[in-house]
């Protein structure tokens, strides 16, 4: 069958299914028909995956596992680079033949492991031309994390200081290059062996964690950004300042750690990132400039998708981990 917008002949498609929730043997690779698009949505031929930690959480049962699990098949995968092939009617933004790329439908189905996925138009911004289908894929959920909060809720300015734990990390890494950007002083955490790759990023100082506590060197900073949880936040609270803010990348944020940063007047919050084509344009445009610069650490062929999550799983994983649907 031919669609009316651009000719796309319609087929089945790759696609990696979950077929229960566990382990990586349950991703299985199958055939599945190309989606049929809505008339606010694209059709995209995916180019690269990015994998992130909800994508592991989720599959092992929990994250957003109680969202997705009566969608049959269910798909895994937020994170897409990729080629418009198909628009829908009402779709002003792109046209058949451009590149795209986005965080789609979080938190609902996204639907990434596929050779072809629905995406709404609002989601995706153009991929600039001077990064890769790999760059672009790295450069969506978790450089919308570090935006969303650094930005859109902190709102940090030139002159402030900001403390960045797991600062190699996927989130990490980009939020070192923006803070940086706008000329926050960034004090970046990481282990030794990344320390050079946190200082490349733009970060002023570096404590590595396997050899100090960052809590005995630093105090007073306007902002800290909290990959953890548990003893990690309290650790965070001893070293922001009166009035400052904690963003807590985990929302398992503890009675007592709100009853103490409520004494200190600290703002610990946590903000699950959102799709979203605005601030994608803004992330787009960084990206264009060099401002900010996706680190891929490690590339996997898509019939390889276990892998990808047994590394992610490894949790030393620097960067981000990306997985090549097509050239």
């Amino acid at each position: 069958m031919n669609c009316t917008a651009g000719n796309f002949v319609r087929k089945i498609m790759k696609a990696i299914v979950l077929n229960e929730f566990g382990g990586v043997d349950q991703l299985l690779m199958t055939e599945v028909p190309v989606p049929i698009i809505s008339d606010d949505e694209v059709l995209v031929e995916v180019k690269a995956i990015s994998i992130n930690p909800v994508d592991v959480r989720t599959r092992q049962g929990s994250a957003m596992a109680d969202h997705l699990k009566n969608n049959h098949p269910l798909i895994l995968g937020w994170d897409i680079s990729g080629v418009i092939k198909e628009t829908g009617k009402n779709v002003s933004r792109f046209s058949k033949g451009d590149e795209v790329f986005g965080l789609v439908n979080f938190l609902g189905h996204g639907q990434g492991y596929a050779e072809y996925v629905a995406a709404p138009e609002a989601h995706l911004a153009r991929k600039p031309t001077n990064i890769s289908h790999e760059q672009a894929a790295a450069a969506t959920l978790s450089a919308l994390t570090a935006w969303q909060l650094l930005n859109n809720y902190a709102k940090l300015k030139a002159g402030e200081s900001i403390l960045i734990l797991a600062a190699s990390g996927g989130v990490g890494h980009f939020a070192v290059q923006m803070a940086s950007y706008v000329g926050a002083s960034v004090i970046g955490v990481s282990s030794a062996k990344n320390r050079e790759f946190v200082l490349g990023l733009g970060a002023d100082e570096h404590i590595a964690y396997d050899e100090k506590e960052f809590k005995d060197i630093i105090s007073e900073v306007d902002v800290v950004l909290d990959a953890f949880s548990g003893d990690s936040l309290f650790k965070s609270l001893q070293v922001v300042k009166q009035k400052g803010i904690i963003l807590s990348l985990l929302p398992f944020i503890s009675e007592e750690v709100l009853q103490k940063a409520k004494l200190k007047e600290v703002d610990v919050h946590y903000e699950l990132v959102h799709s979203s084509g605005a601030d994608m344009d803004i992330i787009a445009g960084l990206l264009a400039k060099g401002a900010i610069k996706p680190y891929v650490s490690e590339l996997f062929p898509f019939e390889e998708m276990a892998k990808a999550h047994l590394c992610m799983e490894s949790n030393r994983t620097v960067g981000k981990i990306i997985v090549q649907v097509s050239k």
